[in-house]
């Protein structure tokens, strides 16, 4: 038996998986988040420590007997937070999230103090990845940098509280600018770029090795045989990948979920960070992976569906299996900025093309479509970065409607398939990284893909008048910068 766990940014959740890859059991707990200031976003690490103890815990009152037999656990998280910690293990602030955008600034000061940190890391400096988040805190919160031992992302804090160690796996670190992802090590230029050094890092495993055993003391609260191995884990993506099996170069999926992500497994670093893609470590040895990654993509439907106070099931009800045509109105998902390919904090969003016809319908339509022109935006920057893809599997919560992904097919021109367990996501990838840490066990014999419920195809009519309403979309960015910058 086998526990994956993923620390998201709305949520924990647990899974229980046997050793038929059958899921047993799972939980969730909820998670708010804090916006102290506009465009800034953080969790107290707490609340993540007592939501994992709670869904454990509620894994216990569901499948004791299965709990009991666990051999591993995987931990999947949010990626890029940073938590700061003191010499004595404590935490100093809140965790700066993946969607904070208050270090602007310090990217370009970073890029300056370290002008190879592209090829090193791979990627641009983005406001969300951890280093510049760092250089912040020095200009704004000296006294608690100064005092800062250890920094560790969102799941490696909590397998901290779990095993005791500090430890971080490849694909969560490549988020940080401070991985060297083509040596999969820490560059200690680019830890001197942000006045850090090696000794503030946590350990480095793979994400399919052991990083550790949780404490006897926790084993005996779970009723556990003995204490079960610790997986170095995944970032959520990452453990996404490992859930569906995209392991071999050439597997790709559309996540989506809060932010979007389309994803490319490679065998080879391939960074190209001018077009705004990210190249990181995957959570398998020897393996990397191109990202296109939007900030909107889930959450954008959650905002309209708060906004018009209709639940996301009644917002899309009416539109059916698939569009007939685009919605006349243009919607423009940059609620939180956008990465690929603006990277700008700045940006914000918009509808475009109201009129008094404009109905609930043609403006839920819209927002669907504004997600998709982003991620056909992300598809032509993985195009510029020397990535095709010809096929991608949906996962996420978005992947329940059929009507989003008929629009996301054409939108990108590719066949795109909906598959069984679709939102299953980081915490069953996770437990697979579990196995392979607790038995030995190689990826290829772990990491099967699930099955394909069915492939929706793009139209060619529909593919084509698609393309022209993403025209508009693209040609409205720049007109929009000016008027929210």
């Amino acid at each position: 038996m086998f526990l994956g766990l993923d620390i998201g940014t709305s949520a924990v959740k647990a899974v229980l998986v046997d050793g038929d890859q059958k899921v047993v059991a799972t939980t969730e707990t909820a998670l708010a988040i804090s916006r102290p200031q506009p465009g800034f976003s953080e969790q107290n690490p707490e609340d993540w420590w007592q939501a994992t103890l709670t869904s454990i815990d509620a894994l216990k009152q569901e499948a004791p007997a299965a709990l009991s037999a666990v051999q591993g656990i995987g931990l999947s998280g949010q990626m890029h937070g940073a938590v700061l910690l003191d010499a004595a293990g404590a935490v100093l602030r809140p965790a700066i999230l993946w969607n904070d955008g208050r270090a602007f600034a310090e990217c370009r000061e970073l890029e300056a103090r370290f002008p190879a940190l592209h090829a090193t890391a791979g990627n641009l400096a983005f406001p969300g990845f951890t280093a510049p988040k760092l250089l912040w805190v020095r200009h704004h919160e000296p006294d608690i940098f100064a005092r800062t031992a250890k920094v560790l992302l969102p799941k490696a804090y909590v397998g901290y509280r779990l095993t005791g160690e500090m430890v971080e796996e490849m694909s969560d670190a490549s988020g940080t600018l401070w991985l060297d992802v083509g040596a999969r090590d820490w560059s200690d230029e680019a830890l001197a770029a942000t006045h850090l050094t090696r000794a503030q890092m946590p350990r480095l495993v793979e994400g399919s090795a052991a990083a550790g055993r949780i404490t006897p003391e926790l084993a005996a609260r779970w009723g556990m045989a003995s204490p079960p191995v610790l997986a170095g884990g995944a970032g959520d993506n990452a453990a996404g990948a490992i859930g569906l099996g995209a392991i071999q170069a050439g597997d790709a999926f559309v996540s989506l979920g809060t932010s979007g992500v389309l994803w490319a497994t490679t065998d080879r670093y391939a960074p190209n960070p001018e077009s705004s893609v990210h190249a990181f470590c995957h959570a398998i040895p020897a393996t990397w992976h191109q990202m296109g990654v939007i900030l909107s993509a889930a959450s954008a439907l959650g905002w309209w569906s708060e906004v018009s106070k209709v639940s996301p099931g009644d917002l899309l009800a009416p539109l059916g299996e698939a569009p007939a045509a685009p919605s006349r109105v243009t919607f423009l998902p940059y609620l939180s900025g956008e990465r690929t390919p603006h990277n700008d904090t700045a940006i914000r969003g918009a509808f475009i093309g109201l009129d008094h016809d404009t109905s609930r319908e043609t403006l839920t339509q819209a927002v669907l479509e504004g997600v998709a022109f982003a991620f056909k935006d992300c598809l032509d920057a993985l195009g510029a970065a020397g990535t095709r893809l010809t096929q991608a599997d949906v996962i996420g919560g978005g992947s329940r409607s059929r009507f989003w992904i008929a629009v996301l097919a054409n939108v990108l021109g590719l066949p795109l398939n909906r598959i069984e367990d679709g939102e299953r996501g980081g915490a069953f990838g996770a437990a697979r990284l579990a196995r392979m840490a607790a038995t030995g066990e190689t990826p290829d014999a772990i990491c099967l893909p699930p099955r394909r419920i069915e492939t929706i195809h793009p139209d060619p009519v529909l593919q084509q008048a698609y393309a022209e309403r993403h025209a508009l979309y693209r040609a409205l960015y720049p007109a929009l910068k000016g008027v929210t910058s």
